[in-house]
């Protein structure tokens, strides 16, 4: 398990137990990507998995009819919610609630919780729409909204059980003025790629997942298509604004993906045009979380 990652002996068993920790993943989203992967699968059967969730088709219908849908008239099934939403927004909306589903309430890092999830969202929105926009090959479009959406969530093992820790990495990243990554490498003994791929692992995410997490802050040149836009979407979601806690300068693009996207991050955030419905919807989605949750 412990193969590809390099993890000092004595915090092995400490990341481990408390990756274990961690809320189960709900199966009917696993259902529902596995059943995505199938591309004779007919929607109705997605629909259907969902509508076996009540608290996800729940949360789906109390979203969609919120003020800021405003359809014309009460959406009241899943069904429904795909006609107007379509297949891919709903997927990706009941991706989102049941990743938000299984975040702490709150934790003793003093780690900003909704300011994680609405950098996580803008990210996975970004990553799927660059898939789009640029037709990136090997990109399909679900794959980088759940690596967007889960890429940094080790962070928040970390926020839950190793709370002492990681509170003087989020310190000493913004003291130092140095990336939460390296703050963590110094004060925990690992970042929070290594857990987060740990825990995709433990969640049995497709291996392609867990190593797009483990490898989401290297600019290496090899980039697979999904790599290449969850990388770009991590650094303009913080480069407008909607970092994660810790230090958030956003790096520049490598030159592969210069010449992926046609231009530096400046030039691909311009190339993408007005995307604040997209950045609204993160919110929303965010939100939402807040409200099942009480």
């Amino acid at each position: 398990m412990h193969g590809m990652f390099d993890i000092p002996n004595d915090l092995a068993p400490k990341l481990a137990s408390a990756v274990e920790s961690m809320p189960a993943f709900p199966k009917s989203v696993q259902r529902i990507l596995e059943l995505s992967r199938d591309i004779n699968c007919p929607p109705k059967e997605l629909v259907e998995v969902i509508e076996k969730d009540p608290v996800m088709t729940m949360k789906l219908l109390r979203v969609l009819n919120s003020a800021y849908y405003s359809f014309p008239k009460k959406i009241t099934s899943v069904n429904q919610a795909v006609v107007y939403l379509g297949l891919n927004t709903v997927k990706n909306m009941a991706l989102s609630f049941a990743a938000i589903g299984t975040l702490p309430q709150d934790n003793a890092a003093g780690f900003d919780m909704q300011r994680y999830l609405l950098h996580s969202l803008t990210t996975a929105a970004l990553a799927r729409l660059l898939a789009q926009r640029f037709n990136v090959t090997g990109a399909e479009p679900t794959d980088c909204y759940i690596a967007g959406l889960l890429h940094d969530f080790g962070k928040v093992v970390f926020a839950q059980f190793m709370p002492e820790e990681f509170k003087l990495a989020l310190e000493k990243s913004m003291e130092e003025s140095i990336p939460l990554y390296l703050a963590e490498r110094m004060m925990i003994g690992t970042d929070h790629m290594v857990v987060g791929a740990m825990l995709v692992d433990k969640w049995q995410f497709p291996s392609d997942i867990s190593s797009l997490i483990l490898n989401h802050h290297s600019a290496a040149e090899n980039h697979s298509g999904v790599a290449a836009c969850l990388f770009a979407a991590n650094q303009i979601s913080r480069r407008l604004g909607f970092a994660g806690p810790g230090y958030h300068e956003a790096d520049e693009l490598p030159p592969a993906l210069v010449d992926l996207f046609g231009g530096d991050l400046d030039e691909v955030i311009e190339s993408l045009g007005d995307i604040s419905k997209l950045m609204e919807e993160a919110q929303v989605y965010a939100q939402a979380s807040k409200e099942s949750s009480a």
